[in-house]
């Protein structure tokens, strides 16, 4: 059974005819409304039968590797009552005070404790938490080079890169496609920094998920029958700061968060 992980990729099999007849204003409401498990995506009237049986009837609501994230998460959590926090805060970019290691996250400040408890102003989910922790316990502390390399270039972004950019890259691709004007709104609102427009982007934002681990999204409209492209790209240290697995986490936990964003208020 093919599996549909995200709202846009259920878009993609619908006509955008915005009919109404499902009950949506919009196929995109729709489509955000079957992603949910509201709706059953054989409630589009115009939807091809070949496709629903081919669907089997509805997306996955729990990927497999969700519940790896969550298991992943209670054996490191465990791990947090031998850390030795003022060292970590050193090592990590962090700082320590009152018994909690704080670290910037996209802007936002985001805790922990000796007990496994987080704090932040931002929404708390295991594609976040699991990265942090990977970083505390085995990121190096080496500083920024400032050299941008696309993930596949990493020492072991070969074997990851074209999963990453089926998970991450083309779905970023598509929200920035659709949400065009809000896109680099979105980023800001993450504390989104504008740098030297790399390879004549039209949109070349940084984003910090963590304080050595800088992201950069390169977007390039599309113009006179070029169709629009989007890049990630990654400091050159990035995989002496975090695992392979938490920086291909952290970018397709990022494209979820966008693609929610967009689905809400774009």
């Amino acid at each position: 059974m093919v599996q549909l992980n995200t709202p846009m990729e259920i878009l993609k099999l619908l006509e955008k005819s915005n009919c109404r007849q499902c009950g949506e204003l919009t196929c995109l409401a729709f489509a955000a409304a079957v992603f949910k498990g509201q709706k059953r995506l054989d409630g589009c009237p115009r939807l091809d039968q070949e496709v629903l049986e081919r669907l089997a009837g509805k997306p996955k609501k729990e990927e497999e590797s969700d519940r790896e994230f969550r298991e992943g998460f209670e054996r490191l959590r465990k791990r947090l009552s031998n850390l030795d926090f003022p060292a970590a805060a050193q090592r990590t970019g962090g700082r320590y005070a009152n018994g909690k290691l704080t670290l910037k996250i996209l802007g936002k400040d985001f805790s922990v404790d000796t007990q496994g408890n987080f704090f932040s102003d931002i929404h708390i989910h295991h594609w976040i938490t699991i990265p942090v922790l990977n970083y505390i316990f085995d990121g190096a502390g080496i500083p920024v080079s400032g050299k941008w390399v696309p993930f596949r270039e990493l020492k072991n972004g070969g074997t990851w890169g074209p999963l990453f950019n089926q998970r991450c890259e083309k779905p970023l691709k598509r929200v920035a496609d659709i949400y065009t004007d809000f896109f680099e709104d979105m980023i800001r609102i993450f504390n989104g920094r504008q740098v030297e427009n790399h390879y004549a982007s039209d949109i070349s934002l940084v984003l910090h998920p963590l304080p050595k681990v800088p992201m950069l999204i390169c977007y390039w409209k599309p113009d006179e029958g070029l169709e629009s492209s989007l890049n990630l790209f990654f400091d050159s240290t990035a995989e002496d700061n975090l695992p392979i697995e938490s920086l291909f986490a952290l970018g397709t936990g990022l494209t979820r968060m966008f693609e929610k964003i967009g689905l809400t208020h774009g």
